[in-house]
């Protein structure tokens, strides 16, 4: 089907296209769902130097192979779930579990405890039910670390969460206080 390599790479592309630059590919993204024609995303994924050979199968193998569910394919339109930097998709509001978990690196940890869990140029900040998506959306960069949000007093402090699906949350920001440094066991930890 695909290489790793090139199935990492058509990752990044569809992902740019759908949560970062669609206008730059000719797509308009629906203003509801964010999504759009999975025949558009092809065609303009098509369009680009050395992608003339993929192929609808492939954009689905990509789909379900996404270790972070990134994509969300229903009706013959395609979606990125989260993480949209040039468009605000609509979520429904939801109650969440009484804890979210937030991973991040040790750089930013002081900053975050101090000044609360902000989108940084997405849309919203990604929460998640459980500490394997947690871990996996913070250990890109630097030694992880899981901060785990106290999403009762969250709400209190006026915070309203999103389910995005995949046991993914969302929420504007989260403040400072909601948030505490969860303790990794030790087979857990990543540098």
């Amino acid at each position: 089907m695909l290489t790793d390599k090139r199935e990492k790479s058509l990752s990044k592309m569809m992902t740019k296209i759908l949560r970062h630059a669609p206008e730059k590919f000719g797509i308009l993204l629906d203003e509801a769902d964010g999504s759009c024609l999975l025949s558009e995303l092809l065609a303009a994924i098509n369009r680009q130097p050395d992608w003339s050979s993929i192929t609808e199968a492939h954009i689905r193998y990509v789909v379900e192979r996404s270790s972070k569910q990134r994509f969300e394919l229903a009706d013959g339109r395609i979606r990125a779930r989260y993480g949209h930097s040039v468009q605000k998709v609509s979520y429904p509001a939801a109650v969440p579990p009484e804890v979210l978990y937030h991973g991040t690196n040790e750089a930013v940890v002081a900053a975050i405890l101090r000044e609360g869990i902000q989108a940084m140029g997405r849309q919203y900040c990604h929460l998640s039910e459980g500490l394997d998506f947690a871990a996996l959306a913070g250990s890109r960069k630097g030694k992880l670390v899981i901060l785990e949000v106290d999403t009762q007093l969250a709400a209190e402090h006026g915070v309203i969460f999103y389910y995005a699906g995949n046991e993914v949350w969302l929420a504007e920001e989260i403040p400072a206080a909601c948030c505490r440094i969860y303790d990794l066991p030790m087979d857990t930890e990543k540098s």
